[in-house]
Order: structure tokens, then C-alpha cells, then sequence
């Protein structure tokens, strides 16, 4: 068994008492830790925090924040001055952690932000593995993007998300031995701290961003007013829902509702632009942001963005 194998076999998957109770111990006992996540930032509006993984000397810890167990513990480890944390690209790790959790976090290292400031070109978790440990580790994009919200998860997830923690601690130390070499502790502190300081900004709507759609610039300027109340109207809507602005619909679909001349139900259905149930779930919203009702006229209210937001078609 090669040490990329041996190391994605130290794995524990926490999800009873007795399992959390040894994560707690074995972390909190340690005087390092890696720590990722894995989240889906594809399918929610608001990304979902799926699975956060804890590295320490002896296993990989995979704690299911889906899963009822009480992860209130690591606010101890992820605040404390003594026990180091590694990350890498920790920012919207730390992000979601705190949006989550209210977790803070000292005492940080970063293996990108460290691969960085050492000049090197390839920042990818898996290149530095290669170059700084000599292991190499196939990071499959199929699994990136799979449904890490879904359980149970696969042995393809799981082994997974186990590589993306089992090498931080190696991979740090190597790291930390050549920012010293180069005098560049300094830098490094400081841009740790920035990760350490990450903080969660709720997406806003982007005014102009209709006008980057494709086939756009195209359209009347009546069909363009339809298209902008159509994407506020959207983003609203997956906030509301959380889920991805594409899976309320998509930017071709905005641009051929914009241009149907008189729209009704029996069209949108008719022409195949909107499903039978979405018809039925948001077909007389949609059709109230055509008929310009976005207002007092109707019960399709799109919140207030200045005066370019009061026009109707």
C-alpha cells in the first residue's frame, strides 16, 4: 500500500455520540489541525455547508453538519492562540464557518496563500501536494460539483473529501520550513490573518447585470425593461427559495419571455418556455413582471433599487 492509499484509509465518519466524543478528544488534544469543507455552491443561492473534515496527526475527522451532531466543540480549537489550524483557500471555508457556527479563528495558515508568496505558479491543493510531498492525488471535478447535501454519500465522495484534509499537516510543514528560509514569516502572518478574518457577505443584486445576457442588446427597448424586471424578479425568487438563480431560469429563457408578444399561461406552457408545474407554481408572477405589474398593481413586489427599478414597460 503506497502513503497517497495508506492515507486515505485514516478516516472516521462522525455521526454518533460516541464518534463525536472521539473527534472532540482527538482534535481538541492536538496541537495542529488541517481543516476543509466541502459545500455546494452550485445548486443554493446561499451556499450549504455539507461536510467540514479535521485532520489531525493520526485520522481524518468528517463531521456531517447535515447530520444532528452538535459541532459547538471546535469553537475552542478554531479560537485557540496554541493550536495551529492549516487551510487551504481556507477563505470560504472560514466564511461559511462563521456565518454558520459564529466561529472566530487565530493562529492560521494557509498552504495557497504560503504557495503564493513562495513564487510558485501552480496553487492547486493537488499540485502542491505533488511538488512538496512527491504523492499525487486525482481530483475528480464530477465529484467537486456531486450532492454533498445528499446522504449517504458515496466511497468516491468520502475518499474525496478525506485528500482534501489528509496532507495539510505534511504540506505545512514543508511550507513553513522554506517562508523561513526566504525571511518571509512576516508576509505570511499577515496574509494569514487575512484568511483568519474572512467574513460572509449575502449576495446582492448585481443593477446592471441583465445587460450582460446574451442576445441583450438586441432586443427593443421594451423587451430590455422585461428583461431587467425579469432577472431582479429571479434573483428575489432563488433568494427566497435558495436555490440557483439558473434553476428558476435560465438566461435564454428571459430573453424568449421578453419577446413573446402577448404572453399567457397557455403560451409560456405552449412553446415549451416553462414546464407544466412551473407554469402552475410561477406562471402568474412571471406574467404580471411581463405585463409590467411589479408594483401596488400586483402581488409580485421586486424590492426597491432606485429610480431605474420604477419603471414599467
Amino acid at each position: 500500500m503506497d502513503r497517497a492509499e495508506e492515507e486515505s484509509q485514516r478516516w472516521m465518519w462522525v455521526d454518533n455520540q460516541k464518534r463525536l466524543e472521539l473527534a472532540r478528544k482527538g482534535i481538541l488534544e492536538s496541537s495542529v489541525i488541517g481543516i476543509d469543507t466541502e459545500y455546494d455552491s452550485f445548486r443554493y443561492f446561499r451556499d450549504k455547508l455539507c461536510l467540514v473534515q479535521v485532520k489531525t496527526r493520526k485520522r481524518v475527522y468528517i463531521l456531517d453538519p447535515l447530520g444532528g451532531m452538535d459541532l459547538s466543540f471546535l469553537r475552542e480549537a478554531f479560537s485557540s492562540q496554541s493550536l495551529l489550524k492549516i487551510f487551504h483557500a481556507g477563505d470560504n471555508d472560514i466564511r461559511l464557518l462563521r456565518r454558520d457556527y459564529a466561529f472566530e479563528f487565530q493562529n492560521v495558515f494557509d498552504t495557497q496563500r504560503a504557495a503564493g508568496l513562495l513564487g510558485r505558479a501552480h496553487l492547486a491543493l493537488a499540485s502542491l501536494i505533488q511538488d512538496f510531498l512527491g504523492i499525487r492525488i486525482e481530483k475528480n471535478k464530477k465529484i467537486q460539483r456531486s450532492r454533498w447535501d445528499v446522504r449517504p454519500l458515496t466511497r468516491e465522495q468520502l475518499t474525496y473529501a478525506v485528500a482534501d484534509a489528509a496532507y495539510l499537516i505534511d504540506l505545512f510543514r514543508k511550507m513553513e520550513k522554506d517562508l523561513k528560509v526566504k525571511g518571509l514569516e512576516q508576509s505570511a502572518h499577515r496574509a494569514f490573518q487575512s484568511v483568519a478574518d474572512s467574513a460572509w457577505q449575502e449576495r446582492t443584486l448585481d443593477q446592471r447585470g441583465h445587460e450582460k445576457i446574451r442576445g441583450y442588446s438586441l432586443l427593443s427597448a421594451r423587451q430590455q425593461r422585461r428583461v431587467r424586471d425579469l432577472y431582479r424578479w429571479r434573483f428575489y425568487k432563488a433568494k427566497e427559495m435558495n436555490r440557483a438563480v439558473f434553476m428558476i431560469l435560465s438566461d435564454q429563457r428571459l430573453v424568449e419571455l421578453s419577446c413573446l408578444s402577448v404572453p399567457s399561461l397557455e403560451v409560456l406552457f405552449g412553446k415549451g418556455i416553462l414546464l407544466p408545474d412551473w407554469s402552475k407554481l410561477y406562471g402568474q408572477e412571471i406574467l404580471q413582471v411581463l405585463r409590467g405589474r411589479t408594483d401596488e398593481q400586483s402581488a409580485v413586489v421586486l424590492p426597491d433599487t432606485g429610480s431605474e427599478g420604477d419603471q414599467t414597460s
